[in-house]
């Protein structure tokens, strides 16, 4: 491990020690879902997040540590954590990120595009799961920290539906389409990946730098467009 990531990581495992992270506020914003037009879709807005494995989980929280639900996110199963950890690159660090629940097979940090500067890091912008050769990083909780060789990315917009919702708007599993944003500072965003499952709930899922850019709110409809 870099020197830097080690001193940052040193000094931050002493800090904790004497007091308790706090929470980091709202990860995920759910969008209106009712009375939605033509080709409409809600948007869910992401701060910048992690997904632990459960041996991660236990390195950073003690054994046999369990994941404390605050709030339910948009999407069936899933759900914002009381859990915050510290994230460190070679050049500094990120406090009070939100851990996401449930845990996961592999443990995954989902970052902003600007996160990449202040951690001295290169996440790579890819689909959630899509972790070989992604950045890696260290996560440090209160009883211990764990390095990840891997795992480190910038989230690709796209837009969770179920199959019913597919055969809706025409569109398919994998498709690429482009979502029009509405207001004073809207415009387009292309590059938009459908995906479609079975345990989906329909929802546009984008960060808080690109929600921020066009002006978007928790209760903006998006147009998606073929």
């Amino acid at each position: 491990m870099d020197n830097n990531v080690e001193m940052i990581t040193e000094a931050i495992m002493e800090a904790l020690k004497s007091r308790k992270i706090a929470g980091s506020g709202q990860t995920c914003t759910s969008g209106c879902r009712a009375d939605l037009g033509e080709m409409e879709v809600p948007v869910g807005i992401s701060n910048h997040h992690v997904h632990l494995s459960q041996q991660d989980l236990e390195t950073c929280f003690g054994k046999g540590h369990q994941l404390e639900s605050i709030k339910d996110l948009t999407q069936p199963g899933q759900f914002a954590c009381k859990e915050t950890v510290t994230l460190c690159g070679p050049k500094g660090a990120l406090e009070k990120i939100r851990v996401l629940g449930p845990v996961r097979k592999e443990s995954q940090v989902e970052l902003l595009a600007s996160d990449n500067f202040k951690l001295g890091i290169k996440a790579p912008l890819r689909l959630s799961g899509d972790l070989d050769g992604s950045a890696g990083v260290t996560v440090v909780g209160p009883c211990g920290s764990v390095f990840l060789k891997q795992g480190a990315i910038i989230a690709k917009r796209h837009i969770h539906m179920l199959p019913e919702d597919a055969a809706r708007y025409g569109v398919t599993d994998g498709q690429m389409v482009s979502i029009e944003v509405p207001g004073d500072r809207g415009g387009v965003y292309g590059n938009v990946m459908v995906r479609v499952t079975d345990t989906s709930a329909l929802d546009c899922h984008i960060d808080t730098e690109e929600a921020n850019a066009m002006g978007l709110g928790s209760c903006t409809k998006l147009k998606m467009v073929i």
